[in-house]
């Protein structure tokens, strides 16, 4: 049952602390870049350094804004969104403050703020019941009472301790894996697999295709390895096989990366007449494909692994964060023969090896069934969440799937990505736009909301009947939101 926690006395504010700091901050802003997004960039970096401290109480609104140069307006709407964040918190008649961080620094689109404050529907996680709680107390009591010097002890660049690479053959099995151990790697969890699988065969300048709309790691990956990403139309199954094979055939295609199962955002599966063309494409046309896998364990029917169509030109990851235990931040990837090499000395410099620690439970969980048993409770709680969606958000759902961990909504014409964003946090529900999934060019048109994490059914309908009734309403007439 999902329990409400205190607020943690850290927030709360001292009485004394009543003037302002004295902060009057060089802005730099980005081309393209309004005033208050420079603002907002230079109130979380001084809180992330140190230079704003907890509890300091933050310059009146006309105050900065004199000092600055620039309208009220534009400070107004920095704070909020530095309050959406969580970097800040206003209180009537006293003024803005710092708040006490929980972690050191919150992502621009996810929230860190405690439950008594937000309903955070913007991170997509496993859902958290007490079966999970059970479950990770018993596997630590095992290992603190058992030997520990076969996973603790070892400190080796390999690819991963000989039985953890056995388990993860074992649970590839079922996927529509079937494979050697030595062309497994234990990875710390998905984005390290992805990374570690376009590293081997992708160079700066290098076109990489995906889905139009897609996991913003990929997204993210394309400006750290310098390469080119188009997204692809899709349908109802992924990517569409004509428009694969039309970009295929302009040249220069060095890679696809897809995710075949419960795509983050939209949640389309693809059925197995559209993974074989896929293969068939990418065979023909010897481009190499990427096979995201992370939700794949939640569908029971069994689904044909792009990656064993192409023994020499797949990759296959799968993890143990989306459909197990969230903080079980284990990965498996599986690579062609000729790069196992090669995926293993990348291994070495990025990370050395996968962590032995979360490696050895997931592969104790595997054996005795642990892990089959915490993914059959993800499967029934995701199944009931995904109900109280269709039946509280009805028409305004564009795409979801009974078994996935988030659902993809319409915008209402009436209404813009960013004002909806805006006006749900205001109602303490946190929600994430297109942006980050829209794969080059373009806008995605939609919002996602993400049904993880320790959220009692009760608690979920109240959330899910206000992001109604915000849907139905009349936008404000005046969105300062557009204003620089």
């Amino acid at each position: 049952m999902f329990r409400q926690a205190e607020r943690p006395s850290g927030n709360r504010l001292s009485p004394i602390v009543e003037k302002a700091v004295e902060w009057r901050p060089v802005l730099t802003k980005q081309k393209g870049a309004t005033k208050h997004a420079a603002l907002t960039e230079r109130i979380i970096a001084d809180i992330d350094a140190g230079i704003l401290k907890p509890m300091d109480r933050m310059p009146t609104h006309r105050d900065l804004a004199h000092a600055l140069g620039i309208s009220v307006q534009t400070v107004s709407l920095s704070y909020k969104e530095a309050e959406r964040l969580g970097y800040l918190s206003g209180e009537v008649g006293r003024g803005t403050f710092v708040k006490s961080r929980v972690t050191e620094q919150a992502g621009r689109l996810m929230l860190d703020r405690s439950p008594t404050e937000v309903v955070d529907l913007s991170i997509v996680r496993g859902v958290y019941l007490d079966a999970h709680e059970v479950a990770s107390r018993q596997a630590l009591s095992a290992l603190a009472e058992g030997d520990s010097s076969a996973f603790m002890r070892p400190c080796r660049p390999i690819a991963g301790l000989d039985h953890h690479r056995e388990a993860a053959r074992l649970w590839l099995g079922p996927l529509g894996v079937e494979t050697s151990v030595e062309r497994i790697l234990i990875t710390n969890g998905a984005a390290h697999a992805l990374f570690l699988a376009l590293a081997c065969v992708v160079r700066a300048g290098d076109l990489v295709l995906t889905e139009n709309l897609t996991d913003h790691g990929v997204i993210g990956l394309a400006n750290v390895l310098g390469f080119s990403l188009k997204g692809l139309p899709t349908d109802e199954e992924g990517i569409r096989p004509d428009a694969f094979e039309a970009a295929c055939r302009a040249g220069g295609v060095r890679a696809l990366v897809l995710i075949p199962t419960l795509n983050n955002p939209t949640s389309h599966v693809a059925g197995p007449e559209r993974r074989r063309a896929i293969a068939e494409i990418a065979q023909r046309h010897g481009v190499f494909v990427v096979e995201d896998e992370v939700y794949k364990p939640l569908i029971a029917e069994p689904l044909p692994s792009i990656t064993a169509m192409l023994p020499d030109l797949g990759f296959f990851l799968t993890s143990f964060t989306k459909t197990v235990l969230t903080g079980l931040r284990v990965g498996y990837l599986v690579v062609p023969p000729q790069y196992s090499i090669r995926a293993a000395s990348i291994l070495r410099v990025t990370s050395w090896s996968g962590t032995y620690l979360p490696a050895e439970i997931a592969t104790r969980w595997v054996q005795d069934g642990t892990a089959q048993r915490l993914l059959t409770v993800q499967r029934e709680e995701a199944t009931a969440r995904q109900r109280i969606v269709a039946e509280t958000l009805g028409s305004h759902v564009a795409s979801s799937h009974p078994l996935s961990l988030c659902s993809w909504l319409k915008v209402p014409a009436h209404w813009t990505e960013d004002s909806l964003v805006r006006s749900l946090a205001d109602r303490r529900i946190a929600v994430t736009p297109s942006d980050p999934f829209v794969a080059g060019a373009g806008h995605g048109g939609g919002l996602r909301i993400c049904l993880g994490g320790r959220m009692s059914h009760e608690l979920l309908a109240r959330t899910l009947t206000t992001v109604r009734q915000t849907f139905e309403q009349l936008p404000p007439v005046f969105d300062i939101g557009a204003i620089g």
